[in-house]
């Protein structure tokens, strides 16, 4: 019998896992958790990436941002650095500056704090509510469903006027017009003008305030502690045909002067881009799917050697048939052959169900944390490859072992 298809070698392997259903399961149980785990991993990462990628989208790829400092972890505003005290904070009239250039679309202080809306007892969770402009929906897309964006007469002198968000607003009015209302936002009232609805791709990372509504910056300022550090942004967008790099020059050229930094002496400011921040985000995401890998790995290897042990089983209790195809004229390399072929099919076996196991667990995932993605196709292709590869590397062993035995020594095995 010819065993050098691979048809064949696996019509026989498949027989044999028949014929020992548990103990094949058991074998490919580390497979499975591995491969799993690979896939799932993979699925939320992307998904993660995805939901980054639409919000810089709407938030333009050309914006960027002004920071007092930047720092990959927020700092903690009562023990500052000293590279980060002797710093000023940022200010509105530095955004003014700016947006003056003749180069820039938009510029504008904004800051965000995260309070709690109430109305008639019914209070929600704690939320996000950016200070910003009349123009925050340039940065933030969406549209007004109701009501009006805030007065210049409201934004200078820091009116308690707020503009909704619409989910914000079915939780606490239901099919209620909120217009003309006071709401308390962290126990202060403010009177809505507005109804706003955001898009729905703006990222949000899992357990942290959704976007809730939009104050005058002055309002949030009066109204609200905020982090000098942490809390304070100024959004810049260049206009139509100017480049980010040149928009950024020009910005800088003008905050150096307005804060009087001579020649030669460092930025006592830092400026980010969208594609800055999807870098870190890569940065961050890339050493957790690190961790996944190695842990991933750890139960490949534990089902590699699994498979391993069940293939010398295998050898020794198929001693007699092994003496058998070989006093009939199958080869040593047939033997390997099939050998190989049947531990690369239990490993692939566990890689289909690890696949399978780690979309479904994705699929969950991806629901719970309210976020579409497509599993990448890579992932599934390198599970494939990698439960093929567990079983040829630790199916070598047994297959050599079984295509060096002796066929009148293998027949007389008992």
């Amino acid at each position: 019998m010819a065993l050098h298809s691979v048809r064949e070698g696996w019509r026989i392997a498949i027989d044999q896992l028949r014929a020992n259903k548990l103990r094949s399961g058991l074998t490919v149980l580390g497979v499975v958790i591995g491969i799993a785990t690979v896939m799932a991993m993979a699925s939320i990462v992307a998904g993660f990436r995805e939901q980054i990628v639409n919000t810089l989208e709407v938030v333009g790829p050309t914006t960027f941002r002004v920071l007092r400092y930047f720092s990959q972890t927020p700092l903690n505003p009562d023990a500052l650095p000293r590279e980060v005290r002797i710093r000023p904070k940022l200010s509105g009239a530095e955004a003014e500056a700016i947006a003056r250039l003749p180069e820039i679309h938009y510029s504008a202080i904004w800051t965000q704090v995260f309070q709690r809306f109430e109305y008639r007892g019914e209070r929600t969770q704690m939320l996000s509510v950016f200070g910003a402009d009349d123009r925050y929906m340039e940065i933030l897309g969406g549209g007004l469903v109701g009501g009006r964006t805030f007065t210049l007469a409201e934004l200078r002198s820091g009116a308690p006027v707020a503009i909704v968000e619409v989910r914000t607003v079915d939780r606490l009015f239901g099919p209620n017009n909120p217009v003309g209302r006071i709401v308390q936002i962290g126990g202060h009232p403010f009177r809505i003008v507005g109804v706003w609805q955001r898009p729905t791709n703006i990222f949000e990372v899992p357990g942290t305030p959704e976007i809730a509504g939009v104050v005058p910056f002055e309002a949030a300022r009066r109204n609200f502690y905020i982090d000098e550090v942490n809390g304070l942004i100024i959004l810049v967008k260049p206009k139509e045909g100017v480049s980010v790099p040149r928009a950024m020059d020009v910005a800088t050229l003008q905050l150096r002067r307005t804060r009087g930094i001579r020649v030669g002496d460092p930025n006592s400011f830092d400026l980010l881009t969208s594609d800055e921040v999807l870098s870190i985000f890569d940065s961050l995401t890339f050493a957790f799917f690190f961790v996944m890998l190695v842990l991933s790995s750890i139960a490949l290897m534990v089902g590699g050697i699994g498979v391993m042990a069940i293939m010398m089983v295998s050898v020794t209790s198929r001693t007699r048939e092994i003496g058998l195809r070989k006093a009939l004229g199958a080869t040593r390399r047939a033997i390997l052959w099939q050998f190989l072929v049947e531990a690369a099919t239990l490993t692939l076996l566990g890689g289909v169900i690890g696949i399978a196991l780690g979309l479904g667990v994705g699929e969950v995932l991806k629901q719970l944390l309210q976020f579409s993605t497509t599993v990448p196709v890579w992932s599934a292709v390198i599970a494939t490859a990698a439960s093929i590869a567990v079983g040829l590397i630790f199916g070598i062993a047994p297959a050599a072992r079984a295509s060096k035995l002796d066929p009148v020594e293998a027949l007389r095995y008992e």
